[in-house]
């Protein structure tokens, strides 16, 4: 029995660099077309972990797919979305030969939102989570108007990159969500919600908790906090993220830490003192640290980088 194996992918360049593909044009952005993938990450089932998000419409035969612990229903082709820190996975029927994939897919580092009123709104949007897991079929008119889409960003961030550029990426980005939610809605008027309680729970704790101040009152919260508010163990809570996303829960707790600390720093005029206190930090140092250990920028040199 062939083991299921996980890849883990910090960056849009080594995703191209493990698919066979070319170096991207933009290290934040890329619309990978997937006739040409060159070649499979692995031989046998394997899952798929981004640090970025990924929206993409595929047709893939004799292929099953699992999103989250899910078994997912766009094996005919459809859209599909993925957020950062999700798990896709990915498995050969038995007895099938794998044909090359069709479609395309678009890959979205959440750095090329900061500063744009996308970084708030794209976490709105619920089909980027595992609470659901229907597939989004399009008609071929709706695939026609978002390839057209897709090929308009392609477009843009190959042209000469100017003041301009990220704006009208960002305005295509935009309408491609806003037709995809159109879409949902049309399909999925009486659509049933895949439950899986735990991370849909433990994103609902997390967001009321970073929103309403228990931050700056009470520090990050504690596994053994998150655990009971769930009504399980706490090395239940690690063993689940772990295997989901390949990180624990203190790791977990960090990136949402960090992804907070990234909209502050470039929506807000806030001090980098004020803004570590809003995160519980009792110390500057404690927060700098923290933040120059997952981005490799200090608070300060981030900030700088949107002026």
């Amino acid at each position: 029995m062939n083991s299921t194996q996980l890849f883990h992918f910090h960056t849009i360049t080594e995703y191209h660099r493990a698919a066979g593909l070319p170096k991207p044009a933009h290290p934040l952005i890329s619309l990978v077309h997937m006739e040409d993938l060159n070649r499979p990450l692995v031989e046998g089932p394997f899952s798929i972990v981004y640090d970025f998000y990924s929206i993409s419409m595929k047709r893939m035969k004799n292929v099953k797919f699992k999103y989250g612990q899910q078994a997912s229903d766009f094996d005919e082709g459809v859209l599909f979305f993925m957020s950062p820190g999700q798990v896709f996975g990915m498995e050969i029927e038995k007895g099938s030969v794998m044909h090359r994939p069709e479609g395309w897919m678009i890959l979205i580092h959440p750095d090329f939102l900061w500063s744009t009123p996308l970084a708030k709104t794209i976490k709105q949007y619920e089909f980027f989570y595992y609470s659901v897991y229907e597939a989004l079929y399009l008609s071929d008119k709706e695939e026609t108007m978002l390839t057209t889409i897709t090929q308009n960003i392609e477009q843009e961030y190959h042209a000469n990159i100017d003041k301009f550029s990220q704006s009208v990426i960002i305005a295509q980005l935009e309408l491609l969500l806003t037709y995809s939610e159109r879409f949902y809605q049309r399909q999925f008027i009486t659509r049933k919600i895949a439950n899986h309680e735990i991370l849909t729970k433990l994103e609902h704790l997390l967001t009321t908790y970073f929103n309403n101040g228990d931050l700056a009152q009470k520090g990050l919260p504690s596994v053994t906090y998150i655990a009971e508010n769930l009504n399980i163990s706490p090395g239940y809570l690690s063993g689940l993220l772990k295997s989901l996303t390949g990180q624990n829960t203190q790791q977990h707790l960090h990136n949402k830490l960090i992804e907070l600390a990234k909209e502050k720093l470039s929506t807000t005029n806030l001090s980098i003192s004020e803004i570590a206190y809003e995160l519980g930090f009792e110390h500057l140092q404690s927060f700098s640290k923290l933040f120059k250990t997952k981005t490799s920028f200090s608070p300060l040199e981030f900030r700088h980088s949107f002026n």
